[in-house]
């Protein structure tokens, strides 16, 4: 029984064909504008945060009262790694890791054990323990930063047109959080005389029980009408620092107003606990974070739009910035993919046309935009994104895109030039080549096979290199067995065989080849302690080669952290950045820069690792013109730094 030759069938079928071929072009150009696009894939971050506040407290009796007691309990959980604990004066944190490769199922479970254990647990720690606040939204990458600045508004009046701004950006399609960052606590401040409340009698305890019984909630009774029941309320809620002022106490049988036996004022949180300066400027930031699988190049023309007409509508005098932009870097790479793709057809058609003939080489480099487009396809029906790995494993994957190809047509025209016809020439390439070809091309993609069944987190970050890898060469057989032979039967002339040999290897490079392949046959043993030498001299030529995962970041962004002694204040932080702000604005090469005072950046992009709160901690996020000017940027910091007067007290980092 004859066995099916798909190269047959598709030269048979050639009306069939051709509508493949057209509705391949058309699929694969809907289905890569539509895929998502992303800097980086998605995948599940095994970390989770607690801070837990207890004022007044040593920072040994937050890590023996409260952290300890936590960790113990930590220790208990499936897939648990390590668990990291601070404690300072008031105030702890734990960061919990669970085991890379966990899956979304295991990570929710497991933060839901934390909790439910954590709360287990609470019972036993000391009167006065607020918290522990959790974080577990560490898979969150802000697109988009933007800082607000208002030099004649007070951070009241800014939040709230901050605010204002933050609802008309949840209304863009695509968002998924909006976040306002850095604002300031309000608090009412009651500074009591101590001299003029002993003159008057009056404990300071009484100033407090007044706050308080003004402040309570309390039911104040019901009232049965003839169809409803009517609740009363006693309005006495204080709610700014003029009520406060009024509140008032008894003393010997008068009452007094608070604001004449103290100065109430209002203000903000003293110290604070973040602050962000841009360019020297306080402001507040909003963070947007997209949905999920969605295409952040739409999602960032959409906030543009909707910026536009913001901008229209703000107060005089304030000025937002944007200075976080993650569709313009997507946007770049998915060019590079492009650029890429453009370089790699212009080779392919130059070889193909210099040593096959134009013909040939239109049918090798036709194969390119076929395949790619029914990669394309497969891709968004399974719901892969265009990010970083993805957009890598395409441009690897480029260069043997055409290996199947260019043997399916150079064995068609070897037996043309032997005196076959097209059909007969078309079909032999399946029946002698297609499987030898087939077993390459899985033995290539198996070469990817460790990173995509990886259980870790770079196996979950870089697991598609295998999958569109694999999935690109695989279709590249698809196309060199059925595309290919009937490109071939279309575009080559039939009358290779005029003038030729009739051994078409009967050839001075052809000979020269095979003298070449018999010395090295008949020396073997000389070949084969050749080939392990220079095995070795390669393994030896790696040890000396710089070993990392993945190459150095490619963004222009540079992030510079400071950090002072434990205990020290906020106000000393701040001086520091200051200072540091004062030598980055004369830097040429420094579009801009942003200060994070008391906790580091949020996440815009994978790799950032926040720092979680802490007073004597500032990092600032320095934008350059690009990577030749980052590392003018960079170098200078750093001999900056290597001067002890430069900021004293200081322990800088440049990363």
């Amino acid at each position: 029984m004859k066995r099916f030759n798909l190269s047959e069938w598709a030269v048979t079928h050639r009306p069939m064909v051709l509508f493949l071929i057209i509705a391949t072009l058309i699929v694969g150009g809907f289905s890569f504008s539509r895929l998502g696009r992303l800097e980086d894939p998605n995948f599940d971050v095994p970390q989770m945060t607690a801070i837990v506040v207890w004022p007044g407290a040593t920072a040994q009796d937050v890590q023996d009262q409260v952290l300890n007691r936590i960790e113990r309990r930590l220790q208990e959980l499936d897939h648990f790694e390590y668990v990291r604990s601070f404690a300072r004066q008031g105030y702890g944190g734990i960061t919990l890791w669970m085991k890379g490769g966990s899956t979304t199922e295991e990570l929710e479970n497991a933060w839901y054990q934390v909790r439910k254990k954590i709360g287990d647990v609470r019972q036993e720690f000391p009167d006065g323990v607020r918290g522990p606040f959790f974080n577990d939204e560490y898979n969150d990458r802000y697109s988009v930063l933007y800082a607000l600045s208002a030099p004649d508004l007070s951070m009241a009046e800014l939040l709230t047109v901050t605010e204002d701004v933050k609802r008309r950006i949840q209304g863009v399609a695509g968002a998924a959080k909006v976040d306002v960052l850095g604002k300031q606590a309000e608090r009412v401040y009651v500074e009591l005389s101590t001299r003029r409340l002993a003159a008057l009698g009056i404990p300071p305890t009484a100033v407090f029980d007044a706050l308080t019984r003004q402040n309570l909630v309390a039911p104040a009774g019901s009232a049965d009408a003839t169809h409803d029941r009517v609740q009363v309320r006693v309005d006495g809620g204080l709610r700014s620092a003029a009520d406060v002022a009024n509140v008032t106490l008894e003393v010997g049988g008068q009452l007094l107003r608070l604001a004449d036996i103290a100065t109430v004022r209002a203000g903000y949180e003293d110290p604070p606990s973040l602050t962000i300066r841009h360019n020297g400027v306080p402001v507040l930031a909003i963070g947007v974070t997209m949905q999920a699988n969605g295409n952040v190049l739409d999602f960032g023309r959409a906030l543009e739009q909707r910026l536009a007409q913001v901008r229209q509508e703000l107060p005089a005098g304030v000025d937002i910035q944007q200075y976080a932009d993650q569709p313009r870097v997507v946007a770049e790479s998915v060019w590079e993919f492009e650029r890429s793709f453009l370089e790699a057809l212009a080779i392919v058609l130059a070889v193909s046309f210099l040593f096959l003939g134009w013909r040939t080489g239109i049918v090798v480099a036709a194969s390119v935009p076929l395949v790619l487009g029914l990669v394309a396809a497969v891709m968004y029906a399974a719901g892969w994104e265009l990010d970083r790995i993805s957009l890598g494993a395409l441009i690897i994957a480029l260069g043997l895109l055409v290996d199947d190809a260019i043997i399916a047509v150079e064995m068609m025209v070897v037996k043309l030039e032997q005196g076959w016809d097209r059909l007969s020439a078309a079909t032999y390439a399946y029946t002698s080549t297609a499987f030898p070809m087939l077993t390459g091309t899985l033995v290539t993609a198996a070469g990817f096979m460790p990173v995509g069944f990886a259980k870790s987190i770079a196996g979950q970050y870089a697991g598609g290199i295998f999958w569109v890898v694999g999935v690109a060469l695989i279709l590249s057989w698809v196309v060199a067995v059925i595309f290919t032979p009937y490109l071939g039967v279309m575009l080559l002339p039939k009358n290779l065989a005029a003038g030729t040999h009739h051994d078409v290897y009967d050839r001075p490079v052809y000979r020269r080849l095979r003298s070449v392949v018999d010395w090295a046959v008949q020396h073997r043993a000389w070949v084969l302690a050749l080939t392990v030498l220079a095995f070795a001299v390669a393994g030896a030529g790696m040890l000396t080669v710089q070993q990392q995962f993945f190459p150095t970041a490619s963004r222009p962004e540079l992030l510079v952290d400071l950090r002072l002694r434990e205990g020290a204040s906020f106000a000393a932080t701040e001086r520091q950045v200051k200072l540091l702000e004062a030598l980055l604005t004369k830097d040429p090469d420094i579009e801009f820069f942003t200060a994070y005072t008391g906790a580091g950046t949020p996440r815009f992009y994978l790799s950032i690792q926040p720092e979680l709160p802490n007073p004597g901690f500032a990092q600032f996020v320095v934008k350059t013109a690009g990577i030749e000017q980052r590392e003018h940027v960079r170098t200078r910091l750093m001999e900056l730094f290597d001067q002890d007067e430069a900021l004293p007290d200081v322990q800088a980092r440049v990363q």
